[in-house]
């Protein structure tokens, strides 16, 4: 009994590699609002006990107005570095800790930011809640899709093809916001923080979820 040896597959013929993508502006409904302090000292357990302190101070006053979803509290970055003179040698050390405070209740989240008198706000920034951004991917998604079908037709005829049948396809989505999405927050805001527990101003802008279709169609 005799067999063929496989040959390589043909190349393929009439098939075009084109993208399409749909998007669907929506509001932020998310605030994601940081808190730090710094201290200085020669000795590094020194800076380390200020720092706990305030992050000790910053957490009691933000635990006790916590709610889930509506304004969850976690810790930031905490860490220890040397100071050094002109000589090279290490002659202080100074730190940072980061409280974090996100969610949807903005004005509980600047209200007890303002609070809050052992940390400065350092960053205010907004985002999208995974229920915004799932709620609004269908609809891109949807957009996308006729746009794609739509672009293959008139590429298909334009060639001078009847038609398409689709050989692959892929899916991909993402979050764009318009302008710098984080505010960083200074010496104006620390004597904000220290001279009143007002909230800070703050409003969301809005975002585009863009959902790209990309693929290849078999021309007929």
């Amino acid at each position: 009994m005799a067999f063929a040896q496989g040959s390589p597959a043909p190349a393929p013929h009439d098939v075009l590699q084109l993208s399409a993508s749909g998007a669907v502006e929506v509001q932020q409904d998310l605030l994601v609002l940081t808190l730090s302090a710094t201290k200085e000292a020669s000795d590094a357990a020194a800076v380390q006990t200020q720092l706990k302190q305030a992050l000790d101070a910053a957490l009691a006053e933000a635990r006790a107005a916590a709610q889930p979803q509506q304004m969850d509290v976690r810790t930031g970055a905490f860490g220890l570095y040397p100071r050094y003179g002109k000589d090279g040698k290490i002659n202080g050390w100074q730190g940072r800790a980061e409280l974090v405070l996100a969610g949807r209740d903005f004005a509980r989240i600047t209200a007890t930011a303002g609070k809050i008198q052992s940390m400065a706000i350092n960053q205010i920034a907004f985002d999208l809640s995974r229920e915004a951004r799932t709620k609004v991917e269908s609809e891109a998604q949807a957009k996308a899709i006729e746009a794609f079908k739509a672009r293959a037709t008139e590429l298909a005829r334009g060639f001078g093809f009847a038609g398409y049948t689709l050989r692959e396809v892929g899916v991909n989505s993402n979050e764009m916001a318009p302008g710098p999405r984080p505010r960083m927050l200074g010496m104006e805001a620390k004597a904000m923080s220290m001279a009143s527990d007002a909230p800070v101003p703050v409003e969301a802008g809005k975002a585009q979820v863009v959902v790209t279709i990309s693929g290849s169609v078999q021309l007929r």
